[in-house]
């Protein structure tokens, strides 16, 4: 039986901040729920995060009318402070997300195993906006 390789798919974005106030927004959960939505009919309304490798971390999404919602939660493979975090998914797809100091910018690099039932172009676009939503916060704030 052949097992395939999961397609990684990468989106990015370069945050007019200094890393350590993009590590902090995208790590702690006050700001998290601030702008980790793909569009604004949806939002998040908690999240909790457990930052250290083992620890867990859990996003509710949720559409705004109240129609769907979902956790989106994994376990940390990787947390090295201001550079990288790496985590596995609850359905064991690899999440690699690179901090980039660039001095009073920082690009945040963000690359997912892709999964089968949606098509990649489709991830793609809501993983970036996403990113996108991150980047206005943070520079905004």
């Amino acid at each position: 039986m052949e097992t395939s390789q999961p397609t990684k798919v990468t989106v990015q974005a370069v945050i007019q901040a200094p890393v350590e106030k993009v590590w902090r927004y995208w790590t702690e959960p006050d700001h998290i729920t601030k702008w980790n939505q793909a569009s604004e009919d949806w939002h998040a309304p908690r999240a909790e995060n457990d930052l250290r490798v083992g620890g867990k971390f859990l996003t509710r999404m949720e559409a705004k009318d109240g129609s769907m919602g979902f956790d989106f939660g994994g376990v940390y493979d990787v947390v090295n402070r201001h550079e990288a975090i790496g985590y596995t998914m609850e359905d064991g797809r690899r999440v690699d997300i690179a901090f980039v100091d660039q001095g009073n910018e920082t690009r945040v690099i963000e690359t997912f195993d892709a999964e089968s039932s949606n098509p990649v172009e489709f991830q793609q676009a809501g993983w970036q906006a996403i990113m996108d939503n991150f980047k206005a916060y943070t520079e905004q704030n």
